[in-house]
């Protein structure tokens, strides 16, 4: 089974390749094959994609902001026309099942190009009258945009970082994750079918090294990353020398917390939902399971029924409802993991270490705020679930982390609901539900969790800068 691309880069509208660059396998996590071969862009490569970027972004930001939206309208019409065999590509590079990357992967991509494609237009700035003066501000595009990609949902993400940054008149150099890298290259010839001007939306590949080039680079104006905390502080702090604008879409630990009146049946689907789909690997999963000890007994019943009725096995089968984790060095970290609730003390109701390069969906109880596996991301299918009394106690005890990415909350009560999301320190909050992220809303965290937003007209603001202008209709009146 073979997914080689043309070529390991995408630039200047066109694939390129330079086997001067650190060569690298691609593998199916399902079975180790590796599928395809790829180079690790040189410094000549980088040179390139800025370059391209920087001369194609300066006309493609004199464009109407509706011309630049049917470019993007018609990648995401070419997407969705491709989705059977770019999902199978989705499978091949992540491991996930087919019945996920047929729905969630490159359509939320798709979604969020005809999203911001429609919003482009809109965006305007205001007048403000000052008497016989007046001022008026104008959204204006950075420049070059930097993204850096993470491994879990490689052509969501550049699809969600490329949509707006391309609407509001920027360019982007995007370099995926080197352990899933082959989604972003087929996006950027997407988008050049689709009518994108060559050097628009670059793809280079590579390591970490690769990725401090970008950011530090002076044609770089502004850096969107998806990734772990300490990658986010590395990439922050290193952005921060040339006062780049930023976007952290980091990790998490969320709690999502069920109250005595919830429905439980949805509350345990939403509890697997947000440990266990794509095999747990989701940066927003409610991993603290906050359940109130009136019902937790309940809840642990149907929870095991459930998970141990998930079907583990070949991702390409449609059947499969979880496939394995993307990586080796993965698998043995999640395994540490579940090893270390054991001899901490968890008591475990289902699953275990798994085999090979599969992990089963894996439920921990009696877990206390002080156990690892209460404090630190694990990132795959394990669920801490805690016992609470009241709602003082489990909002206090939701927040005590150095995270804020996400929350959920369960209950029959709305203004409990509200009440409690209310004072939940987490960027995005869910109420009776989880998990959903649709383009139309706003995505992110507070804390260590990043800054800036995802999706949603909140986007606009951090891919544009506002410029003020000031009118004097009559003589200047200066005291000299």
């Amino acid at each position: 089974m073979k997914a080689q691309p043309t070529a390991s880069h995408f630039i200047d509208g066109t694939w390129v390749e330079d086997a001067a660059g650190r060569a690298f396998d691609v593998v199916f996590p399902a079975t180790g094959e590796v599928i395809a071969r790829l180079h690790e862009a040189t410094p000549a490569v980088i040179d390139r994609a800025l370059a391209a970027a920087e001369r194609a972004q300066r006309d493609w930001a004199r464009l109407r902001p509706v011309e630049r939206g049917r470019v993007l309208r018609r990648a995401a019409d070419l997407i969705r026309a491709r989705n059977a065999d770019l999902s199978v590509l989705e499978v091949l590079d992540t491991g996930k099942p087919i019945q996920e990357t047929e729905v969630a992967d490159w359509p939320s991509g798709a979604d969020a190009l005809e999203y911001f494609a429609g919003l482009a237009p809109t965006v305007t700035g205001e007048t403000v009258p000052l008497g016989a003066d007046f001022a008026y501000s104008i959204r204006e595009p950075l420049g070059v945009c930097v993204g850096i990609g993470a491994w879990n949902y490689p052509s969501q993400i550049a699809c969600w970082k490329a949509a707006p940054a391309l609407a509001m008149g920027n360019a982007m150099v995007f370099k995926p994750s080197e352990v899933t890298p082959l989604g972003a290259l087929q996006l950027a010839a997407i988008l050049t079918e689709a009518g994108a001007p060559p050097g628009l939306f670059n793809v280079v590949q590579g390591f970490g090294g690769v990725g401090a080039a970008l950011v530090s680079d002076p044609r770089t104006a502004k850096v969107s990353l998806t990734g772990s905390v300490p990658t986010g502080r590395k990439v922050y702090a290193a952005a921060a020398e040339g006062i780049r604008h930023v976007t952290m879409e980091l990790g998490g630990k969320s709690p999502l917390i069920v109250f005595e009146d919830a429905d439980i049946d949805s509350a345990v689907g939403a509890a697997m939902l947000g440990n266990f789909y794509s095999s747990g690997q989701i940066c927003s999963n409610g991993t603290r399971v906050f359940v109130h000890r009136a019902v937790k007994a309940r809840f642990l019943e149907a929870l095991k029924v459930r998970a141990e009725a998930i079907r583990l096995g070949d991702p390409l089968d449609p059947g499969t409802q979880m496939g394995p984790l993307v990586s080796a060095a993965q698998v043995a970290k999640v395994r540490a993991h579940v090893d270390l609730a054991l001899r901490e003390g968890a008591r475990l109701v289902t699953g275990g270490a798994g085999e090979g390069m599969f992990v089963p969906p894996t439920v921990f109880a009696e877990v206390t705020d002080a156990m690892t596996l209460s404090r630190e991301e694990v990132f795959g299918p394990v669920m801490a679930v805690l016992d609470f009394d009241d709602e003082a106690e489990v909002i206090a005890r939701a927040n005590a982390t150095e995270y804020g990415l996400a929350a959920g909350v369960f209950t029959a009560d709305l203004a409990r609901a509200h009440r409690v999301v209310a004072q939940l320190q987490a960027g995005t909050c869910w109420i009776n539900a989880y998990n959903l992220t649709p383009v139309e809303s706003s995505f992110g965290g507070v804390k260590a969790s990043g800054v800036g937003r995802e999706n949603g007209r909140a986007a606009i603001e951090h891919y544009t800068q506002l410029k003020s202008v000031y009118v004097g209709m009559g003589p200047v009146d200066a005291p000299y």
